[in-house]
């Protein structure tokens, strides 16, 4: 993959805001023709710099008023149970994002739910039936402070 130049890291930065740009306004945005806006675009989607596009949905709006962090323990550290743990969680659309982490827990999951209710089911029921999970420590999230959604791409 050849170097970014600061057009393709604008042109990153500009997307991660709003990806529902038009090719002409993101072309306008980073002073060039949309032409080699779209070109440049393409590029980075083909380069995998662009994974892809999505539409940000508010949770409260679709019943989804809490979130929590969990962190899991797996039961011991085998390669198969990792790795049924990692298939399971690709199945479980509460789950909305994994993180294989360091420390005391091998896990940490982001959880949407309606209600306090609908996660104590989710947890008896969901995770409670995933034969590799040990334990799990659950945070329940009071306010969004910041959620940029993005991934800082440097000025250089």
């Amino acid at each position: 993959m050849e170097k970014l130049d600061e057009t393709d890291r604008k042109i990153l930065r500009i997307l991660q805001k709003d990806a529902h740009l038009t090719v002409k306004e993101l072309a306008a945005k980073v002073h060039l023709s949309p032409s080699p806006t779209f070109e440049r675009q393409r590029r980075l989607e083909r380069e995998g710099y662009i994974k892809r596009y999505m539409a940000v949905v508010d949770p409260q709006k679709v019943s989804n008023g809490i979130l929590v962090l969990c962190n899991i323990r797996l039961r011991q550290h085998t390669q198969h149970l990792i790795q049924q743990f990692m298939d399971a969680v690709q199945t479980i659309d509460e789950i909305t994002e994994c993180y294989n982490t360091s420390g005391d827990y091998d896990f940490l999951i982001k959880v949407y739910a309606r209600d306090m209710k609908a996660y104590q089911q989710f947890m008896l029921n969901t995770l409670g039936r995933i034969e590799c999970v040990g334990s799990l420590h659950s945070i329940f999230v009071i306010d969004e402070t910041k959620n940029t959604r993005g991934v800082p791409v440097p000025e250089d």
